[in-house]
């Protein structure tokens, strides 16, 4: 007799919305958290690459927020699944069969040390709505509200047009309304859904001056050329070169503990290149590289809101089962039939004068002294927002054309 399959979707939506902030003194970190911001950084990169390979666009994402929201998943997951997920995430080296809480517990000591004292402005979320009647697994429930502080809600999905409305509000609430309209379409069989959400609002450590900014050109590529609000500031900043990549870098820091890095290529060096050579390792070494000189700072305004189908992304990293009919989600329900339908994630930015609202060590040649006095940001870059103290990397992305929102 054939097994029938429920109509049953699973729907994870992270949604992001970026600021930037006041920041924490946070203490020294054991090696585990770091080892997980680590591996967090990696699997972010991979993202990345993955993303920029369909396109020559603008990126932007948070990888802190995608991770929770997976880390979340992978509890509910037992077999391949699981397997794929750790994979995916980059955790397969953390996960220890006798400690099956501690990568969740990893992430709730990470999130912790983050906002620690209260000063950050970075506000996360997660809930789980589900239908009425729907039975989820006490020890997962248990779990979901203990390491990531979700929320439980029930929703009567058939009613379509009242979920609908229900969950933008709640996403619209949750990032101050910054993200609106996440979701305009729902399927009536739905019997779940995750949404994770992430807010981070602050201000530069030194802001630009409004007076000085002014339109400039910025080179998309030989061809194409836009004019931009540039602002300009000069002051001691930190930067690096990394000579082997033909890359500089350059840290713009919020309110203590927060900064961006910014990675500009040198004209000439091909961004698709180096998008290739990003790692985690690499991102490390250039922050510990980074040398304070006087400088003349010229980088554009710019807004961004993307949006990603994550589920046509994540089976290229190794997460495919869960998507499909294979999927093992048994430790979030007995049901039958249940898999991951949609992965959505959308992330807004909005860099201004005030702030942000919203490969082996040995082969890399990093250059403190002798550097530039004149860092202009005028041509495609690459940036990462990161908490200082536990190396977390909260957002990343890559401004083609800052004209496009």
């Amino acid at each position: 007799m054939a097994i029938h399959k429920m109509k049953i979707r699973f729907i994870f939506i992270v949604t992001y919305m970026s600021f930037l902030a006041p920041v924490h003194k946070a203490s020294l970190l054991n090696a585990t958290i770091s080892d997980l911001s680590f591996k967090n950084m990696d699997c972010a990169m991979t993202l990345y690459r993955t993303i920029s390979g369909y396109h020559d666009k603008n990126i932007f994402f948070s990888p802190l927020s995608i991770s929770n929201g997976f880390a979340a998943l992978s509890m509910a997951s037992n077999g391949v699944t699981h397997q794929e997920i750790l994979k995916g995430l980059n955790l397969e080296q953390l996960d220890q069969a006798d400690q099956p809480e501690l990568i969740p517990k990893l992430f709730q000591l990470l999130n912790e040390n983050i906002t620690q004292n209260g000063s950050l402005k970075l506000d996360q979320s997660m809930a789980l709505f589900m239908r009425p009647k729907f039975e989820v697994e006490k020890i997962f429930e248990h779990q979901i509200k203990t390491f990531f502080d979700a929320d439980i809600k029930s929703l009567d999905f058939a009613n379509t047009e009242e979920s609908i409305r229900i969950i933008n509000e709640y996403i619209q609430n949750k990032t101050e309304g910054k993200v609106v309209d996440m979701i305009s379409s729902l399927d009536s069989a739905t019997q779940l859904m995750l949404i994770s959400t992430i807010f981070f609002q602050g201000t530069w450590q030194k802001p630009f001056n409004p007076n000085y900014t002014d339109n400039a050109p910025f080179y998309i590529d030989n061809y194409k050329v836009v004019q931009v609000p540039m602002m300009f500031m000069e002051d001691k900043f930190y930067m690096m070169e990394d000579m082997s990549l033909g890359v500089k870098g350059l840290k713009l820091p919020y309110q203590e503990g927060v900064s961006m890095l910014v990675l500009l290529p040198n004209r000439g060096t091909d961004y698709t290149v180096i998008d290739e050579e990003i790692t985690a390792e690499r991102f490390l070494s250039w922050i510990k590289n980074l040398r304070k000189i006087k400088l003349e700072v010229i980088m554009p305004k710019f807004k961004m809101e993307e949006s990603y189908s994550l589920h046509n992304l994540l089976p290229h990293m190794g997460m495919a089962t869960i998507f499909s009919n294979s999927a093992n989600l048994t430790k979030l329900s007995k049901n039958k039939g249940l898999k991951v339908s949609e992965v959505l994630h959308k992330a807004v930015i909005e860099v201004d004068e005030k702030g942000t609202t919203a490969a082996a060590a040995t082969t890399i040649s990093i250059t403190p002294y002798s550097l530039p006095r004149t860092f202009t940001v005028n041509r495609p870059f690459s940036f990462f927002i990161y908490h200082e103290k536990t190396n977390c990397l909260l957002f990343m992305g890559r401004v083609i054309d800052p004209t496009k929102n």
